[in-house]
């Protein structure tokens, strides 16, 4: 299993590129990539960078593979579903729980899904905190030559197997904090990962 960080996006309404902006003492995208070194059930971790942040990328020392479409998650997921299953995760999340990815792992090899992905009871799907087998690149692909890009409702016609949010620890729950706008930096102060305080 493959743990693939987006690290495409453009930031903006945080202001400026969020990933490599320090947060402390070092880039935002390195707490996502370091939680995933913990994940057990990962064997490799890539990031999946737009042209224009390939150079800084490749600086934090993982494979970068480049997503040439760049219309939003769904071609980053395309892109990085070329190199097989994946656990997918946005480069802006900072909380991720390592034991949290490796219960999804699991559902999602159990089950044989092509996607395995937590679900809120509203019915809110967590596209990017999910399991995908490469047979799903094919899905991707007819919905991007349709223009459809919304990831949520692809995954829901692929009949996923969904993780019940309800039914994980509540200290699970930071792991899908992404941050969005400068604000949110002080939100993140108060999370506390495993326990401990993250920043």
């Amino acid at each position: 299993m493959i743990g693939a960080v987006l690290a495409g996006g453009k930031s903006r309404r945080f202001g400026e590129d969020k990933l490599f902006f320090k947060i402390g003492g070092k880039p935002l995208i390195l707490y996502a990539l370091q939680a995933l070194e913990k994940v057990q059930m990962i064997d490799e971790i890539v990031i999946v960078a737009s042209r224009r942040n390939f150079e800084k990328a490749k600086k934090l020392g993982y494979e970068v593979v480049v997503d040439e479409m760049e219309i939003g998650p769904i071609s980053g997921l395309y892109t990085a579903l070329s190199l097989g299953d994946i656990f997918v995760v946005g480069g802006d999340m900072p909380a991720l729980i390592p034991e949290f990815i490796d219960y999804i792992i699991m559902q999602f090899n159990n089950y044989g899904n092509k996607v395995c992905i937590p679900r809120w009871p509203n019915g809110y799907l967590e596209p990017l905190h999910a399991a995908y087998r490469r047979e799903f690149r094919e899905v991707l692909e007819v919905a991007i030559k349709k223009g459809m890009y919304r990831l949520s409702a692809i995954v829901e016609s692929s009949r996923p197997c969904y993780i019940d949010i309800t039914r994980i620890p509540k200290e699970w729950y930071s792991s899908f904090f992404n941050i969005n706008r400068k604000e949110d930096l002080r939100i993140i102060k108060s999370i506390r990962n495993n326990g401990k305080q993250l920043f």
